[in-house]
């Protein structure tokens, strides 16, 4: 099959997640007032706490059991790697620019975290419909190609909303004037009881009462288990497991349970499953999040259309870039060099999903993330208008390339 007639095969699902986007931008304007800032908030912590953990708990349940995912162990070392290159060519990025303070995080998420499920999800199927497909007969592609975009769903998933997420929240307490870190002074108590304080005559004193006070404290011991104590609360707060397992990353856990116990797959999944109105009901809620999301991505997009918010030309080549070149460079040697030592099996299908994770562009739910945290959500949608627009040329060549070397 020649390069053109896949490239014409990879066009149509990426058409298609155009047009729900652009109905998404439509909505979003003036005279529709209808996906207006308030509402494009609101729909966002719905898809946040319901559409995606269901979503991704009822494909996991249906597509992945133990078996499956003793043979598909490579996803998530591919994952792995998107994240981890991403993460080292936007620090790059970051330093090449020089890029203020309150975009770095989200340019580190940009970078990283890619669309692994919903574009997944919208192209893969897509794929498998049409007659120029190198993945053989709809069915069989149909079927084993959600299975594998439900595990890079849910794989994405993880390291978006415990990465990415947290990267973005440990830069949200950027100030969004200057692009500095408040400073907060505190005041202490030296020996004797003086509080130290900016006058003329504690000025001679400053090293006394900015150094810590080790000198003037009496050295106990401390019980092993208090200390053990101490650094579990030191750790657990540091890292706020509340934020760190979002309702995405439950919904994993509770798929691969699901799929993974067989006494409840049997109660769940399947025509004749006894508890198979809870599955379908979990379906049809879940089925709303990629819709919903793109209407999102397609709002926000008007917000970067409009330039209310001032992002560095730079910056957004930058993240074109990491996204639609480097990555994909380094994911074809990866995936290559995986299949020619016998790493992963040479499944067609496979492998093409596993490139693709390379060349997708930001994950949409960096918006949700930014607007979660209220900062950065216009400068994201500066960056996604370029970014997207350009995916739509950049996705359908990788795809196609990808296709044509593995037909």
């Amino acid at each position: 099959m020649g390069l053109l007639e896949l490239f014409i095969t990879a066009c149509m699902p990426v058409l298609n997640m155009l047009l729900v986007t652009g109905v998404g931008s439509f909505l979003a304007t003036d005279s529709a007032g209808i996906l207006g800032k308030e509402a494009r908030k609101h729909l966002n912590y719905v898809v946040f706490y319901v559409f995606n953990p269901a979503l991704i708990a009822t494909y996991l349940a249906k597509t992945i059991t133990m078996e499956s995912l003793a043979k598909l162990w490579f996803m998530p070392v591919n994952v792995f790697f998107t994240f981890i290159f991403g993460l080292i060519l936007g620090w790059i990025v970051i330093k090449v620019t020089g890029a203020p303070l309150k975009l770095r995080g989200l340019i580190l998420g940009c970078c990283s975290a890619g669309n692994l499920g919903n574009i997944f999800l919208i192209i893969i199927p897509a794929l498998c419909k049409e007659k120029g497909s190198p993945f053989g007969t709809p069915d069989v592609c149909q079927t084993y190609g959600l299975a594998y975009s439900s595990l890079s769903l849910a794989i994405g998933a993880v390291f978006l909303w415990t990465g990415a997420y947290n990267i973005i929240r440990a830069n949200s307490n950027v100030t969004e004037g200057d692009g500095s870190s408040p400073i907060t002074q505190t005041k202490v108590l030296v020996s004797g009881g003086t509080r130290c304080a900016d006058s003329e005559d504690n000025r001679d004193r400053v090293d006394e009462c900015t150094l810590p006070l080790i000198s003037n404290r009496t050295k106990t011991k401390v019980p092993l288990m208090e200390r053990a104590k101490g650094f579990v609360s030191s750790v657990s707060g540091a890292i706020d497991l509340r934020k760190l397992f979002a309702p995405s990353t439950i919904g994993v856990i509770i798929g691969f349970i699901i799929g993974g116990i067989p006494l409840i797959r049997n109660a769940l999944i399947g025509d004749d499953a006894p508890l198979r109105v809870l599955r379908e009901s979990g379906e049809l809620i879940g089925g709303a999040a990629v819709p919903s999301v793109t209407l999102i991505m397609g709002g926000n997009l008007i917000t970067g259309m409009r330039g209310r918010a001032s992002v560095p030309p730079s910056v957004i080549a930058g993240v074109a870039v990491v996204r639609f070149v480097l990555l994909p460079l380094v994911g074809t040697a990866l995936v290559n060099a995986a299949v020619r030592y016998g790493v992963i099996r040479p499944d067609p299908l496979y492998q093409f999903v596993l490139l693709l994770q390379y060349a997708v562009p930001p994950a949409m739910n960096i918006g949700t993330i930014t607007q979660l945290f209220g900062v950065g959500e216009s400068e994201c949608s500066v960056i996604f208008v370029w970014v997207y627009a350009l995916a739509s040329v950049a996705v359908t060549m990788w795809s196609a390339f990808f296709m044509w070397t593995l037909s």
